[in-house]
């Protein structure tokens, strides 16, 4: 089965709302105008439900199927933007400086009305299907803010899905893997407390500097020494703070950065180890270390049943060929993680095309893609539940 006729139909509208949210972005959790965007068009489709405010201001809408009562699956699509100025020179760029949709979360919010738009209309299907639209995905952890205000059991969840877009793969192409697709995102602070003094007499002191530098040399040791080339583990120091002058050797150097895995023991490992170094390492030059490390977005866990049975969905819309099944997992991170940890089910991949990357400030969505956006969803919705 292909792209759905009435998902082509769609595609020019739902292309000018994609545009209209493109130029109006919003940050993290202050999305208010978007969601109220969102939830007026939920309303004019003829949704059952739509509650607003959840997550603090994401929004969730109900649509029940013609053929009688069953299970409720969840679609989820983002709808924060980032802190980026825009050089897309698109007509419809952002309005607003500082401020553009460089990871296409307009584009998943846009697919997501249009498949609910054309849900509401057929409605063939029982059960129902609940529309997630999340704040703060962009390290706000909005997803787990749903989570945590009893969207599952509020609305009686019992799977979700989730779906973003990927530069560089053909539009009307999927992908996506069993198990882990995408990683843990943890962040450290290490502040190093020497002594400081005049840089002509170095011995005097307890270089913060140097003593940093080691450090950062051996972390790089997890990685490459320490942890199964197979169980993959990025370790990043991002920045090194410290000194004011180029006579005089500083106090204190603070390092930042992150730490990706895909395996939960791999991220406890890769904790334990970053704080043994860093105080080993101060310790053997007689300085001290605070070690702060905090642990973000978990990783992004595709239940196996739920990912076949999505791979199966895929393939009926775009064949064989154009659907992978086994994409390398990706080391950014994703919040839909939360969701997934709550209810069994899986993430996919859509093609974006020859597009900018994501985060880059010359980055558009691909309207293109909208048709197979929608096909997704309501294919999914009506052979998950099919009467």
């Amino acid at each position: 089965m292909p792209v759905l006729n009435r998902a082509s139909e769609l595609q020019g509208e739902v292309a000018a709302w994609r545009r209209h949210l493109h130029e109006n972005p919003e940050l993290l959790f202050d999305v208010e105008e978007t969601a109220e965007f969102v939830a007026e068009k939920l309303k004019s489709f003829g949704c059952d439900v739509v509650e607003t405010g959840i997550g603090r201001t994401g929004v969730v809408a109900i649509i029940k199927g013609s053929r009688g009562d069953g299970p409720v699956i969840g679609f989820r699509a983002d709808m924060d933007a980032l802190p980026i100025y825009e050089t897309s020179g698109k007509e419809w760029a952002s309005k607003t400086p500082g401020k553009m949709h460089a990871c296409g979360h307009d584009g998943h919010t846009a697919m997501l009305l249009g498949a609910a738009k054309y849900l509401a209309e057929t409605r063939n299907f029982r059960g129902s299907v609940a529309l997630i639209f999340q704040p703060a995905e962009e390290g706000g952890g909005g997803g787990l803010k749903m989570v945590e205000d009893g969207m599952m059991e509020t609305f009686g969840i019992s799977q979700v899905y989730g779906m973003h877009n990927h530069p560089g793969m053909p539009v009307g192409h999927f992908a996506t893997r069993k198990g882990s697709v995408m990683a843990a995102a943890d962040e450290f602070e290490i502040v190093v407390h020497g002594r400081g003094g005049h840089a002509a007499q170095p011995h005097t002191t307890i270089d913060p500097v140097l003593v940093s530098s080691h450090i950062v040399i051996a972390l790089q040791a997890i990685a490459s020494r320490e942890v199964d080339p197979l169980k993959s583990v990025v370790v990043t120091v991002a920045s090194v703070h410290g000194g004011e002058a180029c006579n005089v050797i500083a106090n204190t150097v603070k390092l930042t950065g992150t730490v990706r895995t895909l395996l939960s023991e791999t991220r406890d490992y890769a904790e334990r180890r970053l704080n043994e170094v860093a105080n080993g390492i101060a310790a053997t030059f007689g300085a001290t270390v605070d070690v702060h490390y905090r642990r973000g977005y978990p990783v992004t866990f595709n239940h196996p049943d739920e990912t076949e049975f999505a791979l199966g969905v895929l393939r009926r819309i775009s064949g064989d060929r154009a659907v992978e099944s086994e994409i390398a997992p990706m080391m950014g991170a994703e919040d839909f993680s939360y969701m997934l940890e709550a209810r069994p089910g899986a993430f996919v991949f859509i093609g974006n095309g020859d597009s900018a990357n994501l985060h880059h400030s010359a980055y558009d969505f691909n309207d293109e893609a909208i048709p197979y956006g929608i096909s997704y969803w309501v294919t999914l919705a009506e052979t998950a539940l099919a009467a």
